[in-house]
């Protein structure tokens, strides 16, 4: 970590208050609360169209709400001086310069953030891309672009960590690759937000859950919980999720 957050009791926690972003007359986040807390994978699930990927966005300073705000270890995004280190998050795979290797894509990160070169060559070991470390990204497979937005996500050994879908592109063995990271990440005492809509993946990965519907918090609560109230988490997933799916509409 790049020195002691200015609030050390809210080290490690993303705060969601009142959060809401219009786009014209629609509402993609609708006064939205909720808190992820250290030491647990917390996943944020929501139908089509509920918010999630608007809300990820917002806590990392990429769009500006309405009105309330989002809040990493007691700050806003944009008032952290080197914010990957103490933040990382994976939003797009594709979201990398396609004539750069992989290697040159995570220095100049790096470099960004004043993170030395030999941190980008052990984090493409963790993530099983040393082998192709100076090929061009834009050749990759879908699932070998995950595992490099994981590995940027990864660079500054950050507390905070976001994850929008992961596991697309990865084969059952990079499925259970990830799995085994989020657990360890969150084992680590690091906080782990991550949305799926692998609803058996989720149940078998996660410790708490975030549902959102049409931009709105449903519940707010632990795996444990659901799954002793309802059958399965997709079970629990499909009665809260019922009256909040809007075909068409954008994440």
């Amino acid at each position: 970590m790049c020195g002691a957050p200015a609030f050390p009791d809210r080290e490690g926690v993303i705060e969601v208050k009142q959060l809401t972003k219009r786009y014209g007359r629609a509402r993609a986040v609708d006064d939205l609360s909720f808190t992820v807390q250290p030491g647990h994978v917390t996943g944020f699930l929501g139908p089509n169209g509920a918010g999630k990927s608007t809300t990820m966005r917002l806590i990392l300073g990429l769009d500006t709400p309405t009105s309330g705000e989002a809040l990493v270890n007691g700050r806003r995004y944009a008032t952290l001086g080197r914010p990957l280190h103490e933040v990382g998050a994976l939003l797009d795979a594709n979201a990398l310069h396609p004539a750069r290797s992989a290697y040159n894509h995570l220095l100049w990160m790096a470099r960004s953030n004043g993170i030395g070169p030999v941190r980008a060559a052990e984090v493409l070991e963790q993530v099983g891309l040393a082998g192709v470390a100076r090929k061009k990204a834009g050749g990759f497979s879908l699932g070998m672009k995950q595992r490099l937005g994981i590995a940027a996500a990864l660079l500054g050994d950050p507390g905070v960590l976001l994850f929008d879908e992961p596991v697309n592109g990865l084969d059952p063995d990079g499925v259970r690759w990830i799995r085994d990271l989020m657990r360890s990440l969150a084992a680590e005492g690091r906080t782990v937000l991550l949305s799926s809509h692998l609803m058996s993946e989720m149940a078998l990965t996660a410790d708490r859950i975030v549902i959102v519907g049409r931009g709105r918090l449903i519940v707010e609560t632990s795996v444990k919980d659901l799954t002793e109230r309802y059958d399965s988490l997709e079970s629990a997933y499909l009665a809260l999720t019922a009256g909040s799916v809007e075909y068409g509409a954008a994440r």
